[in-house]
């Protein structure tokens, strides 16, 4: 037996009503390095449990004020790393057999060796010792996994990212956009009391929404006149491309993955690509929905040289509330605006229009 375990020096709390067996059982533990205490009763040994860490307690089971079963629970309750030994006489084996399924790791029975005493004690000391180190590898176990889990994430949405900053090389006329939806989506969403994983989700769902837009052809995407209706059909396939890309990726993002899908939607039921409505649109794709429009009002087109002021683009939205805005983020919008909250962001390259 050794003086020191793993964390420091072994401490023994002895809990008996018999004075003489404490005391032998004491001259035993110390003999064998333990710094020990000493209790009459499971009331006892409680105080002294709130006063002194303590390895291993050594526990009559019959005694007066608290008994050691009652004693073994209140261990297991508030101090679960402690080695408990039940001391019990022959006739109570059948109790004593109940105090390992409570969480005694073992148990004496009087009258008993010195010898016997030494091999259960150092076993009980052994076991705590082996579940000790196990919870410490586990433990760093789940913190190894958790920080390559943020790796990869990490390792992810840059992947993301380049897909993104892709786009806007084909599409210099959207360059910064999916920045721009990404804030003023995390902007509306804390307005409407989003926070936690499911705003960051709606931020990176605003940031690949586009995503889509690598399948369409780049004279669609760069024409410098309006649209055609065959175009038109063309380039809004982008919210399914962008899905079929990226649903392999957000599995574990469903909501930014919603966003990709959804982003078009209406509430009225006119929105591609599955036509939609109301409340069967999730709320993340409602408020990216809202963002997108804004940053697009506000945006030139080589087809619109003119672009719309903020304030004007945020009267728009509360305009066609109800029908291609939802009632509850429309709201929003405005009253972020109105907080000063939700303001336009500069672009990042005033030589390109709409940058």
């Amino acid at each position: 037996m050794t003086a020191v375990a793993a964390g420091g020096v072994l401490r023994c709390l002895v809990v008996d009503d018999e004075p003489r067996l404490r005391q032998v059982l004491v001259h035993l533990m110390r003999a064998d390095g333990f710094e020990c205490f000493e209790a009459a009763n499971g009331e006892e040994a409680l105080v002294q449990l709130a006063q002194h860490p303590v390895t291993l307690v050594m526990s009559d089971v019959r005694m007066p004020r608290m008994d050691g079963i009652e004693l073994l629970r209140q261990i297991r309750a508030r101090w679960p790393d402690i080695a408990v030994v039940m001391i019990t006489a022959i006739a109570d084996v059948d109790v004593a057999v109940s105090c390992l399924a409570i969480g005694a790791m073992d148990y004496l029975t009087k009258p008993f060796h010195l010898e016997e005493v030494r091999a259960r004690v150092a076993q009980a000391v052994e076991k705590r010792r082996l579940i000790l180190e196990n919870r410490e590898y586990q433990d760093q176990l789940e913190a190894k996994v958790t920080n390559q889990a943020r790796r990869l994430e990490e390792l992810f949405l840059a992947s993301v990212q380049s897909l993104a900053e892709a786009l806007e090389v084909k599409d210099p006329y959207t360059r910064g956009h999916s920045v721009r939806v990404s804030h003023y989506s995390a902007v509306i969403a804390r307005t409407l009391g989003i926070e936690g994983e499911l705003l960051r989700q709606i931020e990176l769902g605003g940031h690949v929404h586009d995503i889509g837009k690598i399948g369409v052809r780049e004279a669609v995407l760069n024409k410098a006149d309006r649209l055609t209706d065959e175009e038109y059909e063309h380039i809004m396939i982008h919210p399914v491309v962008g899905w079929r890309i990226l649903a392999p990726l957000l599995r574990e993002v469903p909501a930014a993955l919603n966003i990709v899908r959804w982003h078009h939607e209406r509430p009225d039921g006119r929105g591609l690509p599955d036509a939609l409505r109301g409340d069967a649109i999730p709320v993340e794709a409602r408020i990216v929905a809202a963002a997108d429009a804004l940053d697009a009002m506000t945006s030139g087109r080589p087809y619109r040289q003119a672009e719309m002021s903020f304030e004007g683009a945020i009267v728009e939205i509360g305009r066609h509330s109800g029908n291609q805005f939802d009632p509850e983020v429309a709201a929003a919008v405005a009253r972020a605006a109105s907080m000063g909250d939700l303001v336009p962001i500069p672009r990042a390259d005033a030589g390109v229009l709409g940058a």
